[in-house]
């Protein structure tokens, strides 16, 4: 369900006066000046999505703007959820410093703002598994004025949860061992990909994942790491997940050679050989497919399953993978991502040694640290989550 502004404007009063926060009301909060300007980016607030571990997932980016005109040391930061009072997320100095990017630039964390600076804070709370998600979030900080001496604790960032239905997809490709490359929720290359497009702060990437391909001993690459067909998923059909609308498509960049990120790639062919899929409320970006393989252009009307191209290495790119991700706007790289699910997979084994241990794997061609799932977990209506390996049934 998307909510039009009025209808969000009355969800918001509605609970706002529930909670006794709403000006003029007897009782409520006189307003009062904080150091620190906090709000969610991306508005009207995250949306929970269930992940392959049996839990509801909040990913979103908290703006604090620092306005004490001194620097401010920031010390905790907690989600809470204000109808209970119950803490949902705690982030101590060190986590903070790894999560909260000083201009919302990767690689710019800090746990200090200096005067008139500001950040992002990349949030992501996991709630318990049956722990219904709450209706509000909002966020309370503790921190240091370097210039006074003196410890501030305030609230902000207050923002509703929307509890529209995240888009179902079908399998993007088919077969067995396929790893969640990169995926939700705490991995950085895709869920920190914070860009300024046209003037705004855009984060298209919030939910990618990276796919690629384990054969049977446990490897994405078997021979040499620079031929682009010693890795399993090159050449793999890619799938229309649903019934949609071609709106946009590339079929003539060339393939890059494995190992290494090309340099001065423009935004234009960061994506490669492309299809965006409109399936009617929600778009969905296929990207670094192989030249001359997309078999669609734009305006053509496709059904689920249908082919639309190869697995190939084109685009900003560093070894053969199906880039997928869903936004609320057609645009791939200038729309806000959204939450989605896939309608059935097979869950068979977690890559638990992280983000390092898949690298290593690509760099050298070893095999993935992989827990397996035994049984093996049919899942349904569920998101993936990162370095997890699902097999996808017609």
């Amino acid at each position: 369900m998307t909510l039009s502004p009025r209808q969000f404007a009355g969800i918001a009063v509605a609970a706002l006066c529930a909670l006794g926060l709403v000006p003029g009301r007897a009782g409520a909060p006189e307003p009062q000046l904080t150091p620190l300007a906090v709000e969610v980016l991306s508005p009207p607030g995250p949306v929970p999505v269930m992940g392959s571990d049996g839990r509801r997932h909040l990913v979103y980016e908290l703006r604090i703007d620092n306005r004490s005109g001194g620097e401010i040391d920031l010390k905790t930061i907690d989600a809470i959820d204000p109808t209970t009072g119950s803490v949902l997320l705690t982030l101590d100095r060190p986590e903070i410093a790894r999560r909260f990017a000083l201009g919302g630039s990767r690689g710019a964390e800090s746990a200090d703002l200096g005067i008139a600076q500001f950040g992002v804070l990349f949030m992501h709370v996991a709630l318990p598994p049956g722990q219904p998600a709450p209706r509000i979030l909002a966020h309370r900080i503790t921190g240091y004025f370097t210039k006074t001496g003196a410890d501030f604790t305030m609230s902000g960032g207050q923002t509703l949860l929307l509890y529209r239905r995240p888009a179902v997809l079908g399998p993007p490709l088919l077969g067995a061992g396929y790893v969640a490359a990169d995926g939700c929720c705490d991995s950085v290359r895709h869920v920190r990909a914070l860009l300024t497009i046209d003037g705004r702060l855009v984060l298209a990437q919030r939910f990618a994942i990276d796919w690629e391909e384990i054969d049977s001993e446990g490897r994405v690459v078997s021979g040499d790491p620079k031929a682009l067909g010693s890795y399993v998923i090159f050449g793999k059909s890619v799938l229309a997940v649903d019934d949609g609308t071609v709106i946009a498509a590339r079929n003539d960049l060339p393939e890059q050679v494995p190992g290494a990120l090309p340099a001065n790639l423009p935004l234009s062919e960061a994506d490669g050989n492309f299809v965006v899929l409109d399936i009617g409320g929600a778009f969905v970006l296929y990207a670094h497919m192989q030249p001359g393989s997309v078999t669609v252009r734009a305006g053509d009307r496709v059904r689920r399953g249908e082919v639309l191209g190869k697995v190939g290495n084109s685009g900003n790119s560093q070894a053969p993978h199906l880039h997928l991700h869903v936004t609320e706007g057609p645009l791939p790289m200038a729309s806000n991502g959204v939450p989605y699910v896939f309608d059935a997979f097979t869950l068979t084994a977690v890559d638990r040694a992280g983000t390092a241990d898949f690298d290593k794997a690509e760099a050298t061609g070893s095999a993935l640290t992989l827990t397996k799932v035994d049984p093996p977990q049919r899942l349904r209506n569920m998101l993936p989550l990162d370095l997890s390996v699902v097999d996808f049934e017609p």
